[in-house]
Formats: structure tokens, C-alpha cells, sequence
């Protein structure tokens, strides 16, 4: 029985597909993105990404981080008041327990957008990847909007 490699390659990367697409689907499914916004400052200062994420699944998700070819560095930050004084600082993760909603707002949690790679304007469209802790992506589309419209 000969073996034709070049369709069985084909089947095995066709289903490879399949699966990979299946998993970021039903995973796409289980977490909901609403809201998001990317607020930009003039000149090179950081921006901000606003958003909520719903989890629909029956697990808790821990979001880890963010990356975008948009921006040199993506961080996941918090802004606070302590004393009468407004702090932020770097968190290294977000746990978003099943049915729970989380709100990404200005003073709370945000994406810190630092070092933008390209001219940004309010109107645009910039395309983050969510970082989960086991290993799963969420690419979410966020709308560039002036900082004073928050």
C-alpha cells in the first residue's frame, strides 16, 4: 500500500486547522470583550486600554497580559488613590471568576500602552492580543477615542 505524503500532510494540517480554530472559538465564547477603547495622549506619552470582559465559561480565567504590534510594550495596571494620592502601578495578573464581569476604567484597572510603533488617530482601529494563563490568546479590536471623551 503506497502512502501519497502530500495528502496525508494536507489532512493532517487541515485538521490541525480545525482544531486550533475550534479551540479559539469556543474559548472566543466563553469570554466576551465589550467596550474596548485605547485612549492616546498626544506626543509619545502611554495610553490607556479600556474595556470589560465577561466570562460566560464555568472556570475562572486569569488574564496575564496583552501585545500588540501597535505599541512596543502592553502592561496590565492599576491606578489607585492613597492618602488624597493618585497611584498606579504594574499587576501581574487579573483573575475574572465564571459569570463575572470586569471592568478595565479609567482609575481602576487598564492596559498601559507604551511606545506606540505607528501614527494612531481617534477613529482608528487597534488590534491587542489578551494573554490568559493557560497559554490562550483573545484578539480584541479596540477603538482609538480622544481621552477626553472617557
Amino acid at each position: 500500500m503506497a502512502i501519497n505524503l502530500f495528502t496525508t500532510s494536507r489532512r493532517w494540517a487541515g485538521g490541525l486547522l480545525v482544531a486550533l480554530l475550534t479551540t479559539g472559538y469556543v474559548y472566543g465564547q466563553d469570554l466576551q470583550v465589550s467596550d474596548a477603547r485605547a485612549s492616546l495622549l498626544p506626543g509619545e506619552q502611554p495610553g490607556a486600554g479600556y474595556f470589560e470582559l465577561y466570562n460566560a465559561g464555568d472556570k475562572a480565567v486569569v488574564l496575564v497580559g496583552a501585545d500588540s504590534d501597535a505599541f512596543e510594550t502592553v502592561e496590565l495596571h492599576v491606578s489607585a488613590e492613597q492618602d488624597g494620592m493618585a497611584h498606579m502601578h504594574a499587576v501581574e495578573q487579573v483573575e475574572i471568576a465564571p459569570g463575572e464581569r470586569f471592568a478595565f476604567a479609567p482609575k481602576g484597572h487598564h492596559l498601559m500602552l507604551i511606545g506606540r510603533e505607528k501614527a494612531l488617530s481617534v477613529g482608528d482601529e487597534v488590534d491587542v492580543q489578551l494573554e490568559f494563563a493557560d497559554n490562550q490568546r483573545l484578539s480584541v479590536t479596540f477603538d482609538v477615542v480622544s481621552p477626553v471623551s472617557l
